[in-house]
């Protein structure tokens, strides 16, 4: 029996399969509209392509903003308080998108929804039908972005409450594997759901996966010490940095540290350095999400065909296999090579931001066979998601528990920002590109494809200049300290 207590529970790992899920959720929900809107949704609304970017757009921007402050609020409500709002919130904002059509026939004296697919386009009534309905899914894409806002400021603190400093890469990379699971499951759920129950309930079954989590949350969530959970073996293990802690000067406001303004933030160089991690290669992530599909249209197997299907899938197979192991290096380097883990981190980033470089061949290799852009995208976004896992985890390696979603929610304010220019300016490039054809060049490609090429030697590069700069910032490890 004695034995038996000795055992380390490892309730942890189940804390950060929550986490996955959520994660997971989170990219559900915001793919939704993009995968059901051309085919389902414009039909309905005598939408353009122009109302559907007007509402991304503001989605991008918004969702920037508030993160800024979502940090901050799960910093002052806590993890287990703050989670649980910021899911809630969201998977509301994304059900109540299912009433936007009633609403905008209400609003609009239409009876049913035949009757408004069969207004003339370009009349008078279509165009009040296509503003009203675009204003309606503008609030409930802010609703979203204000609750998706928090998911990463409150599971980046969560894994430094569950985690060893050396640990919390690899479980950074298995939660954060979860966008890279949405991104993968959404194209094979949410136009099938469409299809055969409608758009609003495609809207409705995936928001409510949100409550079914948020139910779960609050009967396994407590801090480690305090979680029924969780041994004392278990517990050891997750607060073994203290034992090796550089010793800091703490207020005696809360057990996790000091507290921090947002402003306060500003003043120090390990802010700026997760800043400039954020905002050079957020976009590229993003670029590769939302362009990927349109990218493999161009070359000739555009979404309608199981081909063009079976490529996206592929390339997030691939991002989710490897981006997993990308996590995992800097144990390797803590256990194996006795690192520290900051130095173990900042060595798996330099390993990872070479493999974007390989992006700036898939235009080129893409005459001799689209598995070659596909392969190398695929392992470009790895890359990216690996560094991920690990430029999340630097915050906690410097700053204490009480700051850490308030730094990670200014790090997603930039890197949303970037992620709003590249792909604003991917769009006008294309157009750009295709309306000049041969005239337009780069590199020796013409057209639209030089144009592809240009973005893609963005992203290769974006990594490597982003990790000189950081170890400029931040060439050794240095905690923040309090005086």
């Amino acid at each position: 029996m004695a034995n038996q207590k000795t055992v380390m529970t490892n309730f942890r790992w189940v804390i950060c399969a929550l986490l996955f899920v959520a994660t997971t959720v989170n990219y559900l929900d915001r793919q939704v509209l993009s995968l059901t809107w051309k085919d389902f949704i414009a039909v309905d609304f005598h939408w353009d392509d122009d109302d559907y970017g007007n509402i991304t757009a503001v989605f991008s921007i918004f969702y920037a903003i508030i993160s800024l402050f979502a940090g901050k609020f799960i910093d002052w409500m806590g993890t287990k308080k703050g989670y649980i709002w910021a899911i809630i919130i969201w998977s509301l904002g994304a059900c109540l998108h299912a009433v936007c059509g009633w609403a905008t026939m209400k609003m609009t004296g239409i009876s049913d929804v035949e009757s408004l697919r069969a207004v003339q386009a370009g009349t008078e009534i279509a165009l009040t039908i296509s503003t009203i309905s675009v204003w309606l899914f503008l609030a409930c894409r802010i609703i979203l972005a204000t609750g998706e806002s928090g998911n990463f400021p409150a599971a980046i603190k969560v894994t430094a409450e569950y985690f060893p400093k050396k640990d919390r890469a690899y479980a950074t990379s298995i939660f954060n594997a979860g966008a890279s699971v949405g991104a993968l499951v959404a194209p094979l759920s949410i136009p099938l759901l469409a299809k055969y129950m409608g758009w609003e309930m495609s809207f409705i079954i995936i928001g409510a996966l949100g409550f079914v989590w948020a139910g779960a949350w609050q009967f396994l969530y407590s801090k480690p010490n305090k979680n029924r959970f969780v041994n004392k073996a278990e517990l050891d293990y997750i607060e073994s940095d203290k034992e090796t802690a550089e010793p800091q000067k703490l207020t005696t406001e809360t057990e996790e540290g000091p507290k921090f303004s947002i402003a306060d933030c500003f003043k120090y160089r390990q802010t700026w350095a997760f800043i400039v991690g954020k905002f050079m290669t957020d976009g590229v992530w993003w670029f590769f999400l939302f362009w990927a599909p349109t990218y493999f249209s161009e070359l000739g197997y555009p979404m309608t065909t199981g081909m063009g299907q079976l490529l996206v899938f592929i390339l997030y197979l691939i991002v989710t296999v490897v981006s997993i192991f990308g996590g995992y290096l800097p144990k390797l380097f803590v256990e194996k090579r006795g690192m520290h883990p900051y130095a173990g981190r900042m060595r798996a980033m330099l390993i990872f931001a070479f493999l974007p470089i390989f992006a700036m061949f898939a235009q080129p290799l893409a005459g001799y066979s689209v598995w070659f852009p596909c392969i190398i995208i695929g392992l470009a976004g790895a890359g990216h998601q690996a560094w991920s896992a690990n430029l999340y985890s630097t915050i906690g390696d410097m700053f204490p528990k009480s700051a850490i979603a308030t730094i990670t929610g200014i790090g997603t304010l930039f890197g949303g920002l970037c992620s709003f220019a590249i792909n604003k300016c991917s769009g006008m490039l294309f157009k750009y590109a295709g309306e000049q054809g041969d005239a337009f060049t780069f590199f020796g490609v013409t057209a639209k494809p030089a144009a592809y090429m240009m973005v893609f030697c963005y992203c290769a590069v974006a990594y490597l200049a982003a990790w000189c700069i950081m170890k400029n910032l931040v060439p050794k490890y240095k905690p923040i300290v309090v005086r």
